[in-house]
């Protein structure tokens, strides 16, 4: 699925080789050529996964991974590092600051999108094109397609991202303001209680087959998705 990248780069020729490649692929771009410049953009739009340079003027690549990984809005942000270096203990500090990967340069574009999609599985998963199947439940993102125990089930496309969501994080329990973030975006701003009614519609579409009852509510603190009885 189309993701949005901040490529955070100093060197212009690069950055715009990563931009077009990830462009060519469908994603998003945003460009960052300091850390400095990068902490503004993430606090205007939070990315899905931020490609970034070692060497970089100011603030390091370490020292702005490990910023992000400081800040609980950022903290699961999926990181992968590019650099030139390529000594085995450069690439555990790269890792030890918070990076999810380590991409070292050269590096074709065909195996930059590996790196993302592996990372994005990891820590995104609802970011995938993976099909997830939960107790007969199937959710098909590349089809937008929906059905439980073979039968379609027809969803809204809030529902739709919701329960693609609920069952790529299962048996985790959120909160109304992290389905917020997670479904509706950062820095969308509507009242949480807008979560308790996409959730009724949801459930109202998966009564048929049942599968409502895989929503539970947790008293005190938001919704989980699971197939164990409450």
């Amino acid at each position: 699925m189309p993701a949005t990248i901040l490529v955070v780069e100093d060197e212009p020729s690069i950055q715009e080789l990563i931009a077009a490649s990830l462009q060519h692929a469908g994603h998003r771009t945003l460009r960052a050529d300091t850390a400095e410049d990068a902490v503004r953009l993430v606090n205007e739009t939070l990315p899905d996964v931020v490609l970034l340079d070692w060497m970089l003027p100011g603030m390091s690549g370490i020292q702005y991974a490990r910023r992000l990984r400081g800040d609980e809005r950022t903290r699961d942000l999926p990181i992968i590092m590019l650099t030139a270096r390529s000594e085995e203990h450069d690439k555990v500090s790269g890792l030890e600051a918070g990076a999810d990967d380590y991409l070292t340069k050269p590096f074709s574009p065909r195996e930059l999108q590996a790196r993302i999609k592996a990372v994005l599985r990891r820590r995104a998963p609802q970011m995938t094109e993976d099909c997830v199947d939960v107790e007969g439940l199937r959710i098909d993102p590349v089809t937008h397609r929906v059905t439980g125990n073979g039968k379609p089930i027809d969803l809204g496309p809030t529902e739709f991202r919701l329960l693609h969501f609920f069952m790529t994080h299962i048996e985790r329990v959120h909160t109304r303001a992290q389905l917020l973030d997670q479904v509706w975006g950062d820095h969308i701003f509507v009242e949480e209680r807008t979560v308790d009614v996409h959730i009724r519609r949801l459930r109202a579409s998966l009564e048929a087959t049942g599968h409502d009852r895989l929503i539970q509510t947790v008293r005190g603190t938001g919704y989980r998705f699971s197939a164990q009885s409450e």
